[in-house]
Formats: structure tokens, sequence, C-alpha cells
């Protein structure tokens, strides 16, 4: 039997970031989307419109930082479903 090892799996990059009223969604180099609410991370809970709008992919697409309000999120932890801490 064969196992696959971690270092084998290929994450996804993403490609875009659109906000909502509630959620933030992320579109992957493989098709998909994750939505996310933004209770996640509790910066971007507090985090105006504006500056959740103010976002860079870091790492080619790797993650998504947040420069105005100090927020890094990996795209392997949004899939993992890790919440983001303070």
């Amino acid at each position: 039997m064969n196992s696959l090892r971690v270092s084998e799996i290929q994450i996804p990059l993403a490609t875009s970031v659109s906000f909502e009223a509630d959620r933030f969604v992320v579109e992957l180099s493989d098709g998909r989307a994750i939505a996310v609410p933004y209770a996640y991370s509790p910066r971007l809970v507090d985090a105006t419109p504006e500056q959740r709008a103010h976002y860079e992919l870091s790492g080619g697409g790797y993650g998504i930082h947040w420069e105005e309000i100090d927020e890094d999120l990996s795209v392997a932890g949004l899939l993992r479903g890790t919440p983001a801490r303070r």
C-alpha cells in the first residue's frame, strides 16, 4: 500500500479575494472557492470594509496579507479550518 507524504500534497494558490457582508471568499487556482466568516479572524472582524479590501496575495498566492491590520492567513490554514489567533 502506498501512502501519501505531506510534502507531496499540492496546496492550491489564492488567486483573488472578494468580500461580502459577513464573510470573505478566496478563489483558488484549482477552481475551488473558500467562503470564510470574518469571525475566523478577530482582526478582520474589527476591520473596516476598506481595510479588508486592502490586501495582497503573499508568497505567490500561498497566503493573504493585510498590512494595515497586521493580519496574515495561509491558504493551507483556511483549508484546514484553523482559526486565526489575535
